[in-house]
């Protein structure tokens, strides 16, 4: 029994490291060419066998080569294969290699085959992408070059320009090869350039074991304005499955040498952070993750960058700009505008470049257009001036691999129009004067409330955000010790015709104040164009727009309670008007709870005309009409200063005031 249980457990051993479970193996751990050179073996003899197949044409894909996998999907729907998926990406490989109506009618027969809805909604879209594609311009302004003195038969990607060098990624000069594609390991390098001229005698690698490491892929590369900080990726060391081990670093530029890249927070373990771009303030870092939470594989994401250098906050940029595809290789250029790549897209085949364009606060993605792309991949651009710049491209025609390329936008039309909108933080002192109020964090909000910039200002007080035209915008100002304060801007109306303009690039800037009140029990804060009718408690709308106002600023300040106070001027007997401000101050307090404010948060208090602020009549007894209307006045006063309380259901305002009507 011993030696018949030897046997088996030999045989095992044997079965368990036969090359196609190593095979199986490499293909798990993402070493592609070993998967792709065993079952190429088996295909061989068996040229249709479907798992084979399979295994080969998800290899190309995944390593992207997709273009390379278009034979290998034709084959791979066997028995107990999944024919729904690997009809979708033999489509896009059929895409890549420029079959469109090919690779329309596989997605058409995908449709009406397949019961998975979320596969049939992605497949749609791709069908949509191809309609779209046959509409998309056809003519446009771009020339593009290579940049033949710097490519070679390597790859050569990711251009960054900075202080009159450029910096990108090579596998020219690696000896290890990184086995998920068959190719050398990357490095970043720095050549001296004069916009597209290059000094090939300045070529040089950044410093090893500091920045570039041996056997590890680094690359995708962005600066901050002054070039002293620099953030890259580095990954692919095999001590992960795949690409989880790819993060993002950091390093600066101190006493003329780069500092060891470290880490930065925003990664994730067991994910893929990659291809960073910093805003061109330096204070947003856009990259692409696959981390949970997204809308399909690669999304595009940015985080906030504070005062001490760690980023947070961070955002996927939403499906508008994200699909179920890819989108990598961010760019928020100095014109506003975020460029990126995507494979989800309507596009032309594999990744394609695009730009974000905001019209009117919407969204809109659009084709660069047939110049910039190919069936092949395009993809980290940069612009070192408004209508010129680089980006990276493997299309036919090229040295090798991937290639840097020069463009021009000889767009006679272009113009840049840059709008921004600044400011600065006060406080108000006793006396009224204004002083300014440092370390002051200000949020630019879209409309419907989403953060869209931070800033933390300093001690001048300014802050300064990018806006476009014909947008309304709110901005959000909190300090420790001052109540959160919320107030509207907006650029319509305020924007410049393009046409009227002579120079390539213009600068718009809008001018406001912020100012904050302290956080103090027992001050009262007076309530402008709070009217009430004749002997009546009823809101007007007009009213309704400042208790707005007021209930937007509690609900932005949850920890405070308060008290309404509602004054009268001294006509009509004592009593009286101390039971109509009774009746006034309990009315703006409904009005608020009907807001969404919690009533525990809420006190009414009427003062009639006991706590007046200004004289009702003149010194020889006749009437004071100015000092009459101050009197007439609603307040609210802090009363105590505590946790945050939960908010009620949220308010319709129209309701209210038809319910107003029919008590009416």
């Amino acid at each position: 029994m011993k030696i018949f249980s030897l046997i088996g457990l030999v045989l095992l051993l044997i079965l368990s490291c036969s090359p196609e479970k190593k095979a199986e193996k490499s293909f798990q751990f993402a070493k592609y060419e070993k998967a792709i050179a065993y079952y190429k073996g088996v295909l061989a003899k068996q040229p249709n066998n479907f798992k084979a197949n399979y295994f080969v044409a998800e290899s190309y894909r995944l390593s992207n080569r997709i273009k390379e996998a278009e034979p290998f999907y034709a084959k791979a729907k066997g028995r107990g294969s999944k024919k729904d998926s690997i009809g979708l990406y033999y489509a896009k490989s059929l895409q890549a290699n420029g079959k469109y109506e090919e690779a329309k009618k596989e997605l058409e027969e995908v449709v009406s085959n397949t019961e998975n809805d979320e596969l049939k909604t992605r497949v749609q879209k791709e069908l949509q992408g191809l309609e779209v594609l046959s509409s998309l311009q056809k003519k446009d302004y771009y020339r593009v070059k290579n940049l033949e003195t710097l490519n070679t038969p390597f790859a050569e990607y990711g251009p960054a320009y900075s202080n009159s060098e450029l910096f990108f990624a090579s596998s020219r000069a690696n000896t290890r090869i990184y086995e998920a594609s068959g190719t050398p390991f990357t490095d970043i390098y720095q050549v001296d350039t004069k916009g597209a001229n290059i000094d090939v005698n300045t070529l040089k690698s950044l410093p090893e074991g500091i920045i570039n490491m041996f056997g590890v892929n680094t690359g995708s590369i962005t600066f901050s304005a002054d070039g002293k900080l620099m953030i890259f990726a580095r990954g692919n060391t095999g001590k992960k499955k795949g690409g989880k081990d790819v993060d993002l670093y950091l390093s600066r530029f101190r006493n003329g040498a780069w500092t060891a890249g470290t880490p930065i927070n925003i990664n994730t373990p067991d994910y893929w952070e990659s291809t960073p771009s910093l805003s061109p303030d330096g204070r947003t870092l856009y990259f692409s993750s696959n981390r949970k939470g997204g809308y399909g594989g690669l999304d595009i994401y940015s985080a906030q960058m504070d005062s001490r250098g760690r980023f947070g906050k961070v955002r996927n940029l939403g499906p508008d700009i994200n699909t179920a595809g890819d989108e990598l290789f961010p760019y928020m250029a100095d014109n506003g505008k975020l460029y990126f790549s995507s494979d989800g897209h309507p596009g032309y085949g594999m990744l394609d470049l695009f730009v974000v364009n905001r019209v009117n606060g919407k969204t809109q993605i659009t084709n660069l257009g047939p110049t910039m792309n190919s069936t092949s991949d395009d993809f980290g651009l940069y612009l070192f001036k408004p209508d010129r710049g680089f980006f990276t491209s493997n299309r036919e025609g090229g040295k090798g691999d991937d290639d840097i390329y020069t463009f021009v936008n000889d767009d006679p039309n272009l113009k840049v129009v840059n709008y921004y909108l600044q400011g600065i933080t006060y406080s108000l002192r006793k006396d009224s004067n204004r002083e300014i109020l440092p370390d002051t964090k200000v949020s630019l909000l879209g409309p419907e409330g989403d953060v869209m910039q931070d800033y933390t200002t300093g001690n001048d007080g300014k802050f300064l955000f990018r806006v476009y035209e014909n947008e309304r915008y709110f901005l959000l100002g909190e300090r420790d010790g001052y109540l959160t304060k919320r107030q509207s801007f907006t650029t319509l109306g305020k924007s410049v015709s393009p046409e009227t303009l002579k120079e390539l690039v213009t600068n718009i800037t809008f001018d406001t104040l912020m100012v904050l009140d302290k956080k103090v029990k027992n001050v009262s804060f007076v309530l402008n164009n709070i009217y009430f009718g004749y002997d009546s408690a009823d809101i007007r709308p007009a009213a309704a727009r400042e208790l707005n106002k007021l209930a937007q600023l509690l609900e932005d300040n949850p920890e405070i309670k308060i008290e309404m106070g509602s004054h009268t001027d001294s006509i009509a007997s004592d009593v009286y008007n101390l039971e109509l401000s009774q009746r006034r101050a309990q009315s703006t307090v409904n009005y608020l709870i009907r807001r969404g404010i919690d009533p525990k948060r809420l006190t009414a208090k009427g003062y009639g005309e006991r706590v007046p602020i200004a004289r009702n009549t003149n010194p020889d007894g006749t009437d004071n009409p100015a000092g009459r209307q101050k009197n007439r006045r609603t307040e609210f006063r802090i009363l105590e200063i505590g946790p945050t309380v939960k908010k009620t259901d949220e308010f319709d305002e129209d309701k209210y005031f038809k319910e107003k009507d029919n008590e009416n």
